[in-house]
């Protein structure tokens, strides 16, 4: 049996039940998923079997031997998708808000995964079945141009470049206030949120994350903002904005509840940079704010 996760027990976890735990660091499967799979002796605690009433102790290591419920099987959907580029190599596509990138456990169709294996004949396998050349993500309801793999050594490469902080991001999006700096740095450790375990939060043991943001326009109660990622946590940049006061517009996890629109927070990928993994020659591309989200500025007062 192949380990496929590890985690290791922080002491502000301690005391929590193992099924609860492992599903809180796991959004793409259901608790009754993990619950089976303690039950078939595929999760081990300190390389023994537990239960899913086990109450977790800091240090414990927990190996997860299977992620992929047996039922998940990928399917091609002719999603209309963005292409925007495409070799042997790479794929880099426009996505559009609403979609979800890869399929999990309860969400298997209508994927970003399942538009590229309708697009992309020789995208099947590549880096594991269920998130086929997927080296980063975007948010559900965030926009823009992602870069997907090809191959096994494109994985590496291009996931080397993503550690290495070497890939472009240039994020555009609409906050609630009025920043009154023209530019700014946040510097701040984001993890789980230790009251609420699906979102993430500024924490003090939490990994590194930088955020660079500068003003594009300024509106009577919203700022127009291009951001620079410099680390890629989950949801850095709604988290950072709620940080300093500024959640993202229409953010329905981070934001004003007044605020929450149809389409999800205002967040689009613009800009994606990266060095060819084959040619090793910089590529970069750039996408147009969609139209949802510039008729919605149209409608602002300056």
């Amino acid at each position: 049996m192949i380990m496929l996760r590890k985690y290791i027990v922080a002491s502000k976890d301690k005391g929590v039940r193992l099924d609860k735990y492992l599903k809180s660091y796991n959004d793409d499967v259901s608790r009754a998923f993990i619950t089976n799979l303690i039950n078939d002796s595929k999760i081990l605690v300190n390389n023994n079997p537990s239960k899913a009433s086990y109450l977790v102790c800091e240090g414990d290591v927990i190996d997860i031997l299977e992620t992929k419920p047996k039922d998940m099987e990928l399917k091609a959907q002719d999603l209309n998708l963005n292409i925007v580029y495409e070799d042997d190599t790479v794929v880099v596509v426009d996505k559009p808000t609403g979609m979800v990138v890869h399929p999990a456990a309860g969400n298997l169709d209508n994927t970003l995964v399942n538009g590229l294996l309708y697009e992309v004949l020789d995208l099947q396998g590549i880096k594991g079945e269920v998130r086929p050349g997927i080296v980063h993500r975007i948010d559900k309801n965030t926009s823009g141009l992602l870069m997907v793999a090809k191959n096994d050594l494109a994985v590496k490469d291009l996931e080397e470049q993503l550690k290495n902080h070497t890939v472009t991001r240039l994020y555009v999006g609409l906050v609630a206030g009025v920043i009154s700096e023209d530019r700014g740095r946040i510097d701040a450790p984001i993890g789980r949120d230790p009251m609420d375990r699906k979102k993430m939060a500024v924490v003090k043991d939490g990994k590194p994350a930088i955020t660079n943001f500068k003003v594009l326009e300024r509106y009577k109660k919203a700022t127009l903002c291009e951001f620079k990622l410099e680390t890629g946590r989950t949801h850095q940049i709604r988290v950072h904005m709620k940080y300093i006061g500024h959640p993202l517009v229409g953010d329905p996890e981070y934001g004003n509840k007044k605020l929450v629109s149809e389409t999800g927070q205002y967040l689009h990928a613009k800009v994606l940079g990266f060095i060819h993994p084959k040619t090793k020659e910089y590529m970069e591309f750039t996408s147009e704010l969609p139209e949802y989200f510039t008729q919605y500025l149209n409608t602002l007062e300056k």
